[in-house]
């Protein structure tokens, strides 16, 4: 039995792209220097998958930002406005992503989006009505030749033409179909090149495949395929689809000429019934995404035998074992981890183990007798339970989850008016999302306090002497609900993780999010509680430095639930409630000592929210929503209950998060260019809601023209009454120079549309 693997990890096994890359950006190494250091993962990652025995590796899954961004510059799918400044094409490049502000020119970067329901994020490619489709690069090209000189062949990834159209964004009259033939002439024309260097397969990954699709979607994908298939030369093509099945569309892409087609059969619900209803062609390879993409727990041997034996079965020996979808989405080793006991890590599988489970659980299906092998009877033994991961006491308390538990009371246009006369706040109250810079001596602080090199005591001083300055530098500024900067907190979830029973950590298990941005999302290993308060003496102290509302700041129990790594054992809705009765003692806890508006972030609702429609409230909905609620359900009525959200399409479920609950919401809308303004209108939306009028994410600063110009914008759409502003999103990966112009900026806005 084959194997394959859809996409590896590239940010290097200690986040050397992204240490090289804020160098880069900082003007410290040469552009020179940076394209070595990525040439060095890319070799180590196809020489780690070769020796591993795989079959079908990947080359051009690298990237120095994002792979969709890496498609449209590859099809010369660059806005004017970005071509305008005159920039090398590297430069250029890195101005689509973050943004430029330099003596050349001034510029936002392109919008970024949630990749379906990962934590990952896409920049979104950007047609004009003057785009110029056409080949525009070589990097395909000349990273299968990198592979290929290093004596490994590989399959060249790209990222799908139907897809690119569909998560596309069309600036003026030309739409999608305007786009689509030169669009396919390009993707043509690029295998024709491949071919002609000795590629012998071509991965086109189409994962909006696995959504809702019109019978206009259905005939854009056949019209597309028809063409290149017909086109296509001695290049074979891999179909690869992931996070969910295809069920619309199935009967089409098995009737068309692709030489395989990978099928996710973790994710998609409907992967298996489809395979043994409409069967699968004889003369092609289905990719059976049977080794987990997305989650870091050890592969059930017997399960995925069973699977593999019912395919072959169904159709045959024509199938390649694969990873469900990229492993860009899984830490890269664990090896890395020294301070994990075995007893938790062989528990565990990140990048390069994978890589050893496909080896080896294709070496048994190739067994005549694979259940009497070594490897399975030790396999099978982490399936026996684990009995360290039960409380009894947690169970109890979510059974006794009452429906009233979920409602808070009274009514939120009572709130509103209550908290409107206690916290008399001014028209269009100016605040941020939380988090201010984590400078080097704020990090350097906490490294030293978890090794030992300083005590509790010095530790604690040294925050608040931070908190101190930065509530002083927020009343100076004169912003109106001060927040006390988190400097105590490594990550939003990662710091609720280490005060909360029931979650493993790791040291460097560090996955990409976006660019330069890494994460280490904690494991729920058991049963979840909160152990002691854990928030509440840096509030308490904040609100002792002013005389302004002191926000009380929290993560959500649906966001440290989809950024952590889940349990495989129990079902998700029973973990978030876990982890909402938590978050909900510390929210008492928060209001008990004085602490008027909390803020319970929720910035990752969108990114479980089931692919397709009709799952939407079944699937997730039904509990995700009244998980929130039963956060803040207990609180009194003049408490304000703010919540986050940042970098998804909320646009079509603005009356769930409506049912929220929460007295106000601010949301990423800087990037997007306010589109979500008129779903709120149109949804009739009660909520008080603060739109980010600028976007932290890009190291410009705003002038205020310009959110001057967002807030009349949003004034069109949103009462004044309810109008607060506000930043799209936490201030910690900023610099302080930039981060205070930009803030005094906003309050200028403010005072200007008070006037």
């Amino acid at each position: 039995m084959k194997t394959s693997v859809v996409g590896y990890p590239r940010i290097g096994k200690t986040r050397e792209l992204k240490f090289a890359s804020e160098k880069f950006f900082k003007g410290e190494i040469s552009e020179v220097e940076l394209k070595n250091v990525a040439k060095e993962i890319r070799k180590a990652n196809l020489l780690k998958q070769k020796d591993a025995g795989i079959d079908f590796i990947s080359s051009n899954d690298f990237s120095f930002y994002d792979n969709v961004l890496d498609t449209a510059f590859l099809l010369n799918v660059i806005p004017a406005r970005y071509k305008q400044l005159g920039l090398g094409e590297t430069e250029t490049y890195f101005a689509l992503a973050r943004g430029y502000q330099a003596e050349k020119g001034n510029v936002k970067a392109l919008a970024m989006k949630k990749w379906f329901n990962t934590n990952y994020h896409y920049i979104v490619p950007e047609f004009e009505d003057d785009t110029e489709v056409k080949l525009n690069a070589s990097k395909p090209v000349s990273e299968f030749k990198e592979a290929k000189a290093l004596g490994v062949d590989t399959k060249v990834q790209l990222i799908g033409p139907f897809t690119l159209l569909k998560l596309a964004k069309y600036t003026g009259d030309k739409k999608l179909e305007d786009f689509k033939d030169k669009v396919t002439d390009a993707y043509a024309a690029l295998l024709e090149q491949l071919g002609a260097e000795g590629a012998e397969w071509a991965q086109l990954d189409e994962p909006y495949l696995v959504r809702d699709l019109t019978d206009t979607d259905i005939k854009l994908f056949s019209d597309i395929y028809n063409v290149i298939l017909a086109k296509k030369s001695s290049v074979k093509i891999l179909l690869e689809t992931y996070f969910g099945d295809i069920r619309d569309i199935y009967e089409t892409v098995i009737s068309l000429g692709f030489d395989g087609i990978g099928l996710d059969f973790i994710e998609g619900r409907k992967t298996k019934e489809l395979v043994k209803e409409f069967g699968f062609p004889k003369d092609k390879l289905l990719f059976a995404g049977l080794v987990n993409g997305k989650n870091i727990w050890r592969n059930n041997y017997e399960k995925t035998l069973g699977e593999l034996s019912e395919l072959k079965e169904t159709i045959g020996d024509s199938v390649v074992l694969s990873t469900s979808c990229s492993l860009l989405h899984v830490p890269y080793t664990l090896d890395s981890e020294t301070k994990l006991t075995e007893d938790y890590k062989k528990h565990f599988a990140f990048a390069e183990e994978k890589l050893v489970e496909l080896a080896g659980i294709a070496e048994l299906a190739d067994s005549s007798d694979a259940a009497a092998a070594d490897a399975y009877i030790e396999n099978q033994k982490l399936f026996a339970g684990r009995v360290d991961s039960k409380d009894e006491a947690v169970q109890e308390r979510v059974a006794a989850i009452k429906d009233e538990d979920y409602t808070r009371l009274p009514d939120f246009f009572e709130r509103e008016k209550i908290q409107k006369a206690k916290l008399g706040l001014p028209l269009f109250p100016t605040t941020t999302i939380g988090s201010f810079p984590q400078t080097q001596d704020v990090r350097k602080n906490r490294q030293n306090f978890r090794k030992g090199l300083i005590t509790k005591e010095q530790y604690e001083e040294f925050n608040k002497k931070k908190i101190a300055d930065c509530i002083a530098l927020q009343e100076e500024i004169g912003l109106d609900v001060i927040v006390h900067g988190e400097y105590e907190r490594n990550d939003m979830v990662e710091y609720f993780g280490e005060n909360l029973a029931g979650y493993v950590f790791t040291e460097k298990a560090w996955v990409q999010s976006y660019g330069t941005r890494c994460v280490k999302p904690p494991i729920i290993w058991g049963d979840v509680s909160r152990k002691s308060p854990i928030t509440v003496p840096w509030s308490k102290y904040a609100k002792s430095c002013t005389e302004k509302p002191v926000k009380g700041m929290l993560t959500g129990p649906v966001t440290i639930l989809n950024w952590s790594f889940p349990r495989e054992d129990i079902s998700i809705k029973e973990s978030t409630l876990q982890i909402a009765l938590a978050i909900r003692d510390e929210v008492l806890d928060l209001e008990a000592n004085g602490i008027d508006i909390i803020q319970i972030d929720e910035a990752a609702l969108r990114e479980k929210l089931p692919l397709r429609k009709s799952d939407w409230y079944s699937q997730y909905l039904d509990w995700a929503i009244p998980a929130f609620r039963l956060v803040h359900s207990g609180v009194k009525p003049e408490t304000q209950i703010h919540t986050h959200m940042c970098y998804s399409e909320f646009t079509d479920i603005i009356p769930a998060i409506d049912a929220m609950d929460a007295d106000v919401i601010t949301f990423e809308a800087s990037r997007s260019d306010l589109q979500i303004l008129d779903s709120l209108k149109e949804n009739n939306f009660k909520t008080e809601v603060g739109p980010g009028v600028y976007d932290i994410h890009s190291p410009r600063v705003p002038s205020v023209d310009e959110i001057v110009e967002a807030l009349t914008k949003m004034r069109d759409r949103i009462e004044d009454s309810k109008l607060w502003v506000n930043p799209d999103c936490g201030l910690k990966t900023r610099g302080e120079t930039e981060t205070k112009a930009s803030l005094i900026n906003l309050v200028e806005a403010a005072k200007i549309l008070r006037a």
